[in-house]
């Protein structure tokens, strides 16, 4: 699609890979844009650096209500870029409970479906556009550090194939985004290398006029995923090194 004179929805949007997607589509001609976020206040200096352009709402993924009311008040949205995430960098057996992981898949599982489900009658209604899910490499082999975040972006995976097979009658590309660590407050704990934000937003911005299916940002991600066709168990193996203190 062409993102000039579109209107796009960031959820997300208040900080790190979101707040610069935002940037992006501004830059490339978006009519409107959508920045999503809990605590719309942090949203203020985007809506007055765009006004006109840049509207805040408030929503979280996670209350299915605000979702619905969103759908409904945005109805003109032609481009969903579904950024918002967790990851309570966890591991599986060795976390004390469950909490994390539920957290995590609520968020990025059942908060992102919810935003697919409710959007993609309002991108239909308006001739059909794009919808976007951030992922991670690590939706395709495990880190047994933060093994929970890998699983729920796993599910989210599976539900962005799914969701690209049922939309494509309705002329909804839909489009997983697949980069390695990237230098945001998510990954503030993480070792380097990580990618700068913006080289991600713009690797967005080409794969949605693209019409690319799915991408794989910086040399982290393009490594693991040249590795995993070639032999994924060797790099399930490798990864298995990473483990929790």
């Amino acid at each position: 699609m062409n993102i000039s004179g579109s209107v796009a929805l960031v959820t997300g949007a208040n900080r790190g890979i979101g707040r610069t997607l935002v940037e992006a589509l501004v830059a490339k001609g978006a009519t409107k844009i959508y920045a999503g976020a809990r605590d719309p206040s942090t949203l203020q200096d985007l809506t007055t650096a765009h006004s006109g352009i840049v509207e805040s709402i408030e929503l979280d993924i996670t209350d299915h209500s605000a979702v619905a009311r969103a759908a409904t008040a945005c109805n003109d949205v032609e481009l969903l870029i579904n950024n918002a995430g967790i990851n309570h960098n966890t591991s599986l057996i060795a976390v004390k409970n469950l909490d994390n992981a539920r957290a995590e898949m609520e968020t990025n599982y059942f908060g992102t479906l919810a935003m697919c489900r409710s959007f993609a009658p309002v991108v239909r209604s308006n001739g059909g556009g794009c919808i976007v899910n951030m992922l991670s490499v690590l939706s395709r082999v495990t880190l047994p550090l933060i093994g929970s975040y890998c699983a729920s972006k796993a599910a989210a995976l599976r539900l962005t194939e799914g969701v690209r097979a049922e939309l494509a009658a309705q002329n909804t590309t839909v489009i997983a985004v697949m980069p390695g660590a990237v230098d945001t407050q998510m990954t503030k704990d993480f070792p380097p290398p990580k990618m700068p934000p913006k080289e991600v937003a713009q690797a967005v911005i080409e794969a949605v006029e693209a019409g690319t299916e799915e991408i794989y940002p910086g040399d982290m991600a393009s490594g693991l995923s040249q590795g995993l066709a070639n032999d994924p168990k060797a790099v399930e193996k490798e990864l298995a090194a990473f483990l929790p203190a």
